[in-house]
């Protein structure tokens, strides 16, 4: 009753950030090879924060970033057989003030769900795909805090002025 005509030529569908395998692979080597300088702003980000409510949080989301460093590694090492080589030659860009630190780390995370987005459709289902999926909530989960931080601490910065 309602089937499709034998001869409709309907034309394959793919989302704009329609990723292959290959490409997929290359974005994970990417997103591990930044890691010195992840940890380097972190540990910036942790010493600048004004008291340890707000450096417990930014420790735990630093925690959860070095989890999803070493799945990432993993990932590549399955799909490739090989180990991440070489490192990020972009210079360490420090932090000039805590504010500032604050939301150059959430569009980080913001940057980074657009990033992994585009892994997961280049990877194949099970569980790579499934993993990349919890990644991809921490990031969002980070925005949300850093989101939070920032407005708790514009709140202070208003009050401080006042």
């Amino acid at each position: 009753m309602y089937g499709v005509h034998p001869n409709y030529l309907r034309y394959t569908f793919a989302p704009i950030w329609s990723t292959s395998t290959v490409e997929a692979i290359e974005l994970i080597k990417g997103a591990v090879q930044g890691e010195r300088n992840d940890e380097l702003f972190y540990d910036a980000l942790i010493k600048l924060a004004p008291n340890s409510t707000q450096a417990t949080i930014i420790t735990g989301i630093r925690n959860d970033e070095r989890g999803h460093n070493m799945m990432f590694r993993q990932m590549y090492k399955d799909l490739t057989g090989q180990e991440v080589s070489g490192g990020n030659n972009e210079p360490y860009n420090p932090i000039n003030s805590y504010l500032n630190g604050l939301q150059r780390a959430f569009e980080g995370e913001l940057a980074a769900v657009e990033n992994y987005r585009r892994i997961w459709f280049g990877l194949p289902y099970g569980i790579y795909k499934d993993t990349l999926w919890g990644i991809i909530l921490d990031e969002q989960k980070h925005a949300d805090k850093y989101n939070n931080l920032i407005t708790y601490n514009l709140q202070d910065e208003l009050i401080n002025k006042s």
